[in-house]
């Protein structure tokens, strides 16, 4: 691979040392679209296929989409530290996470079509199909784009300004991808046309699975890593694994961030797959175009309307503390919407009022997650970015896994009744007032318990307090010029007026 990428062909097109326009709008913003989209359409309604159209709920007496999804992530969470590995490995002139962004862009439209294309045959041959599938996509081509894709943020730059930027860019993406085209197009327009019709899903979802591919070349040609190519001459020894985990279980900022990564996406899975359900089931009709479009529209409101504010508000009163308070809100906003489930407009408020909460952590995480191995590095000497995603993406795939088993396991022994496919026309069932609850736990209770838990574990990450020194020492070391742009100043100036616990004197 080094020798392969080593040709003119598959240099990256941004050539500055600074982050550049082309940069944030094609390689962090619409690049990453395709396979986010793509992702994002498969954890809101691969499920729905699954329950509503194959019709798999009470298969293996409910225990087949129980413990499946954990198997298969259990499976997924071995091929990440793979990855993993691989990546920390690699050593090209393109980097050694951007390479594989060529490869999942191939991958991840195949696999991704193979997951709804299962054969009208025997509920053996549809359940080994099923796995197969599931496992090519998630274990295998989505594996590869995540831990890929996680580092492009940690490995654009040291510059704290212009990566934050890219951070706020990147989860534009994300949320466009999510809060646009799967929250708003999807229920209002798509899911009332195709019902439980299968060949009308096929076609749907092979057409986001193509999208993946020319965006995610996007991606690859309009990033760098300039992390990476600062020691592309001295990096040669591969620090072992058992080092690095055994370094950084040490450090609590790093144990802090991963602690709070399992709750947020166990508590954000939950509610990712009960959404529909809890649209179709709870607040309104199934597939009716209107509900889950109008808890899209006002609770995503925010998330449009603030995705500029938060870096402004972030560098003022710092990522974690901004992220602490937004969880304040929303745990408030949960609560609003647990006073009845029922109400269209008590539910629009409490959602209005979470999504206000959720935008630190939508937009400032990943710089908050560079920040923590930039630490790393200035403590231990060397990087672990491989290691790291590594584990993030066994966090995230896990916990997609257990949500999944947890929430179809509620709707099997609850009762939960599929809809019929009948002369053309869908036809749903109204669930029992157990399945309801259990949609609704799910969609909003679990959640708002978890905003506590993360409230907690954030008061005692203090990594901004003394991060642009810890920056500078790692240019010296390594022979670098010491930036002094006014950014940086900036930084170098907020981290010294920070208190010891990693707030500083503007409090939110």
């Amino acid at each position: 691979m080094k020798k392969l990428m080593s040709s003119p062909v598959f240099e990256s097109r941004i050539k500055s040392q600074d982050v550049q326009k082309s940069e944030k709008w094609l390689g962090y913003l619409l690049g990453p679209a395709g396979a986010l989209l793509l992702n994002a359409v498969l954890a809101s309604y691969l499920n729905v296929y699954y329950t509503d159209v194959l019709k798999l709920t009470n298969v293996w007496n409910g225990a087949f989409l129980a413990v499946f999804p954990v198997i298969s992530k259990i499976v997924d969470a071995i091929t990440n530290i793979i990855m993993g590995q691989i990546i920390d490995r690699t050593r090209t002139k393109q980097g050694k996470a951007r390479p594989y962004l060529l490869i999942a862009a191939v991958l991840l439209p195949i696999t991704g079509i193979h997951l709804f294309t299962v054969p009208v045959a025997s509920q053996t041959v549809q359940v080994v199909w099923v796995m197969l599938s599931y496992n090519l996509f998630y274990s295998f081509a989505f594996t590869i784009y995540n831990m890929s894709h996680n580092l492009m943020v940690p490995l654009s730059t040291r510059n704290i300004e212009q990566r934050g930027s890219l951070s706020v860019f990147n989860n534009i993406s994300s949320v466009a991808a999510t809060g646009i085209i799967v929250a708003l197009i999807f229920p209002m327009l798509i899911m009332p046309a195709i019902g439980v019709n299968k060949s009308a899903w096929i076609t749907v979802m092979s057409v986001v699975a193509i999208l993946a591919l020319p965006l995610t070349l996007v991606e690859y040609y309009f990033t760098r890593e300039r992390i990476t190519e600062e020691g592309a001459d001295s990096e040669k020894k591969t620090v072992s694994v058992k080092t690095q985990l055994l370094s950084v279980i040490k450090d609590k900022y790093w144990v802090v961030i991963f602690l709070y990564l399992i709750v947020y996406h166990i508590g954000s899975n939950l509610k990712n797959i009960s959404l529909i359900y809890f649209c179709n089931y709870v607040l309104g009709s199934y597939n009716d175009g209107i509900t889950q479009t109008m808890v899209s529209i006002i609770g995503g409101i925010p998330m449009g309307i603030g995705m500029f504010a938060v870096w402004p508000l972030a560098k003022k009163f710092g990522k974690r503390n901004l992220t602490m308070a937004g969880f304040v809100l929303y745990a408030i906003g949960g609560i609003v919407c647990l006073m009845n489930p029922h109400n269209m407009v008590v539910v629009l408020i409490g959602q209005f009022i979470k999504n206000i909460g959720g935008l630190p952590c939508a937009y400032v995480f990943m710089a908050l997650f560079a920040d923590v191995l930039d630490h790393i590095e200035w403590k231990y000497g060397f990087r672990v970015d491989g290691l790291s995603t590594s584990i993030l993406s066994i966090i995230l795939t896990v916990a997609g896994g257990v949500s999944n088993s947890i929430f179809n396991f509620m709707l099997s022994k609850t009762g939960y009744i599929a809809p019929e496919f009948v002369n053309g026309e869908t036809i749903a069932a109204v669930q029992n007032a157990s399945t309801q609850n259990a949609i609704t736990f799910g969609f909003l209770g679990f959640e708002a318990i978890t905003a506590f838990i993360m409230i907690a574990l954030l008061a005692f990450l203090g990594v901004e307090k003394n991060l642009a020194k810890e920056q500078e020492e790692i240019r010296i070391r390594k022979g670098l010029e010491v930036e002094s742009s006014s950014d940086e100043k900036d930084d170098i100036e907020a981290s010294e007026i920070n208190t010891e616990d990693g707030s500083n004197d503007g409090r939110i």
